[in-house]
Parts: C-alpha cells; sequence; structure tokens
C-alpha cells in the first residue's frame, strides 16, 4: 500500500463557508451596518423551495451594498446523499458545522484522513471579486481585510499546522494590493488568491507589466498564485439548455487556458521563480496540452512577439503546479507531466470531494505509485509550493 500511514495528505484546495460575523465582528464603526457584508432570513418564491428554503420559503441571505445574495452555502454537500443535492445549501443549519466552524472542520478532517487544508474564500468567491462590485471602494477594501484577519488570525489561528494561510487581495488597484499582501505576510501569509484570467473582469491580463510590483513580492517571498478554476467568472458554455453536468465535466477547460495564457506570456520571463498552482483544473490533460503547446510555439514564434528561445513546456516544468481531486489519468501520467508537478485537493465541502473516504481514494489511485512518489504526490509537492510545512520544523 503505497500511501503509508506516516504520509501526511495535504490538500491545497478547500472551501470555508464564511460565517455570519466575518464582517459585522470585524469591519470599521464607520459603516452602515445594512451596507457590509451580513447575512439575513429573506422571503423567496415557490420556485426557490428547493434550494433548501423551509416550508415557509425563508432561506438566510448575504447582502452587500444593497444586493442578496441568497447562495449561503456555495455547493456545501460534504456528507450529503448525492440523491439529495441541489445547486446550494439555503441555510447554516443545512451544512455541517465544518463547512463554516474551524474546529468542527480539524473533525471532519480527522475523519478524512487529511492532514491539511487551504481554504478559499466562499461568499467573497475564489479570489476575493465579490469586491469588485459596488461603487464604494474604501468599503471594499476594509472588506477584504477583514477578510483576511478572519481567515489569518482565526481560522489558520485555532490550528497552524494544519490550516495553509493564504488572502485575498483588492484587486482593483495594483498599489493597494502590494499594501495589502505586504500586511498579510506580516499575519503569516503563504499563499495568494488570485484570478485565472483578470481580463473578463475588467482587469489587465498576463500580458502586461500591470501586475508586476505585486507578482515581486510574491517571488520574493516565495508564495504561489493560487489560480482557481472559475475565478474570471466565466464557465465553459455550450448551450443554454445543457445541464448542470456539462458544465461541471468541462470545468478542466479553463485551467487549459490559463496554462497557454500564463507560458505565453512575459510573467515567467520577468519572474522566473514565480509559482502558480492551476486549483481545481484537473491534471490528465496536461500531457497533450502541453505537447499542443510546444508545438504551436515552434511553429509560431517567429512572428507571434512572444518569447522564441524558451520551450513553453520548460516554463511549466519549473513554474506550474497541477491539481487533481480524482484523477487516475493525471497519476498515470505522471512522469510526462513531472512527478514532482502534482499536487491533491480534497475539495471539501464541494461535490467534486471524496469526504470521508479521500485517503481510501488517494490508496486507490496511488496503488501502482513507488512510496517515495506517493509521499511527493500527497505531501511533498504541496509543500514545496507552499513553501510551509510547520510539522517539520
Amino acid at each position: 500500500m503505497p500511501l503509508q500511514d506516516w504520509m501526511k495528505l495535504v490538500s491545497v484546495d478547500d472551501h470555508a463557508i464564511e460565517p455570519p460575523n466575518v464582517w459585522t465582528k470585524r469591519m470599521p464603526a464607520k459603516y452602515d451596518r445594512a451596507a457590509i457584508p451580513h447575512v439575513e432570513e429573506v422571503e423567496v418564491d415557490a420556485a426557490r423551495l428547493q434550494l433548501g428554503a423551509t416550508a415557509h420559503g425563508r432561506v438566510q441571505s448575504w447582502v452587500y451594498a444593497g444586493k442578496n445574495y441568497p447562495q449561503i452555502g456555495l455547493n456545501a454537500v460534504a456528507g450529503k446523499d448525492p440523491r439529495t443535492w441541489d445547486v446550494e445549501p439555503a441555510r447554516y443549519d443545512d451544512m455541517r458545522p465544518g463547512c463554516y466552524d474551524p474546529v468542527e472542520r480539524l473533525k471532519d478532517m480527522d475523519e478524512d484522513g487529511v492532514w491539511a487544508h487551504l481554504c478559499f474564500p466562499s461568499f467573497a468567491r475564489f479570489a476575493g471579486t465579490r469586491f469588485l462590485e459596488g461603487s464604494d471602494r474604501e468599503m471594499a477594501l476594509d472588506c477584504v481585510r477583514s477578510w483576511n484577519d478572519w481567515m489569518l488570525e482565526e481560522w489558520c489561528g485555532t490550528a497552524p499546522d494544519r490550516y495553509v494561510p493564504l488572502c485575498i487581495l483588492p484587486l482593483w488597484d495594483v498599489n493597494l494590493c502590494v499594501t495589502e499582501l505586504q500586511r498579510a505576510i506580516g499575519l503569516g501569509a503563504r499563499a495568494i488568491c488570485f484570478p485565472e484570467n483578470p481580463s473578463p473582469l475588467g482587469l489587465p491580463s498576463f500580458h502586461t507589466e500591470h501586475w508586476d510590483p505585486l507578482l515581486a513580492i510574491a517571488q520574493e517571498n516565495a508564495m504561489p498564485l493560487m489560480l482557481h478554476f472559475g475565478t474570471s467568472t466565466r464557465t465553459p458554455y455550450t448551450s443554454p439548455d445543457a445541464p448542470t453536468p456539462v458544465v461541471v465535466s468541462q470545468m478542466g477547460l479553463n485551467s487549459m487556458g490559463t496554462l497557454a495564457d500564463l507560458l505565453y506570456s512575459r510573467t515567467f520571463h520577468a519572474f522566473p521563480d514565480l509559482k502558480v498552482a492551476l486549483a481545481e483544473g484537473g491534471t490528465g490533460w496536461l500531457p497533450y496540452m502541453l505537447e499542443r503547446i510546444d508545438q504551436v510555439w515552434y511553429r509560431h514564434r517567429w512572428y507571434a512577439h512572444v518569447d522564441t528561445q524558451t520551450r513553453p513546456s520548460t516554463l511549466f516544468a519549473k513554474n506550474v503546479w497541477g491539481c487533481f481531486i480524482v484523477d487516475q489519468a493525471g497519476i498515470d501520467s505522471r512522469h510526462r507531466i513531472g512527478v514532482d508537478r502534482l499536487t491533491w485537493e480534497s475539495d471539501y465541502p464541494h461535490s467534486d470531494s471524496q469526504w470521508p473516504h479521500s485517503r481510501k481514494a488517494m490508496v486507490e489511485m496511488l496503488a501502482e505509485v513507488s512510496d517515495e512518489e506517493a509521499h511527493r504526490i500527497a505531501e511533498l509537492n504541496a509543500c514545496e509550493l507552499l513553501g510551509w510545512r510547520p510539522w517539520a520544523n
């Protein structure tokens, strides 16, 4: 059995459902309490009852800057029978407490055989892009700071050797990003939530110099950009009447586009030690995509105003990590991808999570893998990506 008991299972992609007091407890008193993010009981019509409302049609909804966001749970279905799933839990009592309580989360991690979680935002969106909305940028900045304070001090502070500290940034202003990143580093942050593709959000792309001050700090501190699927707000599209599984089955396509975008950009030439992870992107597609990117680069590089000296696959092998939940294709192709490029994700409490059988699933995926490679895939690669392995100190 390759996944030995002494090997710690480290996940680079999980999700924390923010409890109702994240912002009401931390935001400066000068703000109208009705404008800052808070949770209210709201009525919904009969068509919404399947989203978890009570018989009286009431759900709990986030409210921010005058808008309602009733998707409280963001796919927090851990522990539920898949036959009972719908899109979103609509009340906190529809979820396992481990979704929003760091003490209870540790219990669920222990049951799952998982040592460490890196938890992306939920209401704030995976890269904090919720706070691009609204006209009050001062309040939005304080919302970002409050989320970071909660995640770094309270959530991660509950178990510093088991929760990976990461931060979000005020993406609308790169100078504010720099200031907040430096503050977050002082609070212990080891990773940065960042959009997989800033362009659809109305932000400058990876092909510009706009993000250079931020990327310089990330490189200097060996902090990876965690590029989670869907943070560009775009999802794979086929037709308006396609059922949800069509979109879910194509999620890796976004990460394929992100990989091509980055490998052809100036990013890794300007910042040769920058680290990037394709969170929830899968890995089985990587051999083909790297082969294809190299082929296109070889034939088109001379006129396309891209670097002509370094193969894109060479940049991948140095700067990019793939992330998988259940991906036997990626494990079987590990030597073509690079054993040191593979990291595992629990994705708790989302629908792709194997909870409470994550360790069992990893044992099965790694059945034909040596102990050395299994240890690297389960634990060491993630720790090297994050520059974080506190139990080894």
